[in-house]
């Protein structure tokens, strides 16, 4: 059975990214080197593209390029278990919460100090936002 190789355009199209991407991730070792044609172009097959993928995947969800590492580990070397994957995913999801939980006290700050402002009528001098973007509670 023959294999279907691609350009590095053609890759980064099927992934829907661009070829910068796919440099950058060959550059963190997230990407394996691929093979080279005698010219030096590289060649890329399906198990690029998924992986890419997988990869771009990841980064949506907001895993780190280290957390990326260690699922892509679990992957390729063998002796890994499914309760490895979920306790990454464990540890990911209590992170995504601590931001939400951050974000929200950030919300509240905002529409606290939004609340004190006088509006339009007000001078920037009396601005309660300003003055209040000048202290550290």
């Amino acid at each position: 059975m023959e294999t279907t190789l691609f350009s590095i355009g053609q890759l980064a199209k099927r992934a829907k990214c661009k070829v910068e991407t796919v440099h950058y991730y060959e550059k963190t070792g997230l990407m394996p080197d691929p093979p080279r044609t005698e010219g030096g172009h590289r060649l890329y097959d399906l198990k690029h593209i998924k992986r890419l993928c997988f990869i771009r995947r990841c980064r949506e969800l907001g895993f780190s390029i280290a957390q990326i590492k260690e699922l892509l580990t679990f992957i390729d070397e063998p002796n890994h278990y499914c309760g490895e994957v979920k306790e990454l995913a464990m540890i990911h999801a209590t992170e995504v919460q601590q931001k939400i939980d951050d974000l929200q006290k950030l919300k509240l700050a905002l529409n606290e100090m939004v609340s004190q402002c006088k509006g339009a009528d007000s001078s920037v001098a009396e601005c309660s936002i300003i003055d209040a973007l000048y202290v550290k509670k």
